[in-house]
């Protein structure tokens, strides 16, 4: 008797129509917050943990400083420079206090420029530190940073 039963309901599903659930439109990431500076620096803060290898462009490969800005932007669609100097170059140059994210903070050593990374606000950046470390956030208040900071640059249209 049990039998009959399972075998009944088994065939009563059976004969249903397909279901099918009700299409979902989902909105990219994009159109969720348009904001590109936003986007820039969401990207690029999922890259942390991602390891430095100096060339690298890519998170398969790894990231040097501007091989991370390099990899953010053009994931987005927008062109850039791949090196530093070069990255640097093309920025419009802005105060510190306009900084927003996606913009870019540059460093020097004593000779050249050396750095590059992606603000997040409220201080915070991303950058690909050094061979043998990885992509992490860094604070603008940390002594090194404050020394070495020579420009916060805007690639992205105002």
């Amino acid at each position: 008797m049990l039998l009959a039963v399972s075998v009944s309901l088994l065939a009563a599903c059976a004969s249903q129509p397909d279901y099918k659930a009700p299409s979902r439109s989902v909105e990219p990431r994009a159109a969720v917050n348009p904001d590109p500076g936003q986007r820039i620096a969401a990207l690029a803060f999922d890259q942390v943990g991602t390891a430095y290898r100096y060339g690298g462009a890519n998170p398969a490969q790894g990231f040097d400083c501007s091989g991370l800005v390099f990899y953010t932007f053009t994931q987005l669609g927008v062109e850039v420079p791949r090196t530093s100097q070069a990255q640097f170059k093309a920025a419009k140059k802005i105060n510190l206090g306009d900084a927003d994210r996606g913009d870019l903070v540059f460093f020097q050593d004593q000779q050249k420029l050396s750095h590059v990374g992606i603000y997040l606000g409220s201080g915070r950046f991303v950058h690909a530190p050094a061979t043998g470390r990885k992509v992490s956030v860094a604070d603008l208040t940390e002594p090194y940073y404050q020394r070495h900071l020579v420009a916060v640059g805007r690639l992205l249209p105002d």
